[in-house]
């Protein structure tokens, strides 16, 4: 692990567990550099990636102060003048159109095409096998590779289901919980989450976004069991969940015995030197699904999501729509599962984040 990296884990550590409480002044970066026996640079990168996902504020010649609250957040709500309302902005923004999207931040149409070659020549018989249920094995292997050594989440192949697109995944979810089940949906927010929803015949509550999430006095107030956020950069606000906002989410479900459910796309594309921390890997008691899609990180075309259920809840998901097979071809899942071991994925991800944090 770089030493910037076992800095900003030993902080976030230390202010996640209250030694550090909120509006706390932190050591200087000299006085920490002193402390742990490394450069000023090492502290200097630790706070920028700490200050990135919330658990920070830098005041200019002040110092850095702790953003992240420890304890009862739905006693503490913000006050209106301390949270952005996007509730009368709509005229500002498209709520029809995700964020407008380089062409070029695509994977390279040769490289796709490369690796279908492959797969057809490695796996010719396979390709013509109908996919299980909840998808390819070897994909959903590779899947879980890649979020464990890319985003620190540990799952088993049994808690990932592979669909047509994050759209098909609500179907499922709402098919698993039932169409009782009163789902709380961010707005402004895009506009397909509520009506997929719906249209399966879910009911849903609709839930204000303040400067770094949902308000705390909607989530205090809300009737909703499922809690449906975009904690990266929810569309079309741009809001991003910071990491205090992470932990509020997780103690409402907690609280309310509620779940979440985490929409995670497009986060692969933060500037960040680090991958975000996801709700998912920050949750200890099995309360989150996951999803996301490479929809946005391969190309438009590839219609395939993938959703991570907690432990759990996978026999609840295995009655309840074990019997739908899963709609995407054989070849498609094998493809991307080729991407993902080659490395050809990584590689490109990578490069884009870096033209990303140069422009």
């Amino acid at each position: 692990m770089k030493k910037y990296m076992s800095v900003y884990e030993k902080m976030k550590k230390e202010i996640v567990e209250g030694v550090y409480k909120k509006n706390m002044k932190l050591p200087s970066k000299r006085t920490l550099s002193d402390e742990l026996g490394v450069s000023l640079v090492t502290v200097e990168h630790a706070y920028d990636l700490l200050n990135e996902e919330g658990y920070i504020d830098s005041k200019e010649k002040s110092g850095y102060f702790v953003a992240y609250e420890h304890g009862n957040y739905f006693g503490d709500v913000f006050s209106e003048d301390e949270e952005s309302d996007f509730s009368n902005n709509t005229g500002k923004i498209d709520k029809n159109e995700k964020y407008k999207f380089d062409s070029e931040n695509y994977l390279s149409s040769d490289i796709y095409a490369k690796t279908v070659r492959r797969v057809l020549s490695f796996c010719p018989e396979e390709v013509l096998i109908k996919s299980p249920s909840f998808g390819n094995e070897k994909l959903r292997k590779s899947i879980r590779d890649y979020l464990k050594r890319s985003r620190g989440i540990n799952v088993d192949t049994k808690q990932i289901i592979i669909g047509a697109g994050a759209e098909y995944l609500y179907g499922l979810i709402v098919k698993t919980l039932g169409n009782e089940t009163v789902f709380g949906i961010e707005t402004p927010g895009y506009r397909k989450i509520k009506e997929v929803y719906e249209t399966e015949g879910g009911k849903t509550e609709t839930l204000t976004l303040g400067k770094d999430g949902i308000k705390s006095t909607e989530l205090a107030n809300t009737k909703a069991k499922v809690l449906h956020v975009t904690p990266f950069r929810s569309f079309p606000t741009g809001v991003s969940a910071s990491a205090g906002k992470k932990m509020e989410y997780i103690l409402w479900a907690k609280k309310n015995d509620g779940i979440i459910v985490e929409d995670d796309y497009e986060s692969e594309y933060t500037p960040s030197k680090k991958n975000v921390d996801t709700i998912f890997s920050m949750d200890k008691e099995g309360r989150v699904i996951y999803i996301n899609t490479f929809t946005r990180t391969i190309a438009p075309s590839v219609r395939m999501a993938y959703m991570l259920i907690p432990e759990n809840m996978i026999d609840l998901f295995k009655k309840k729509i074990g019997i739908y097979s899963c709609p995407v071809a054989t070849l498609e899942q094998l493809t991307v599962s080729f991407l993902l071991d080659g490395g050809d994925f990584e590689r490109h991800i990578n490069k884009v984040r870096r033209k990303i944090r140069n422009n």
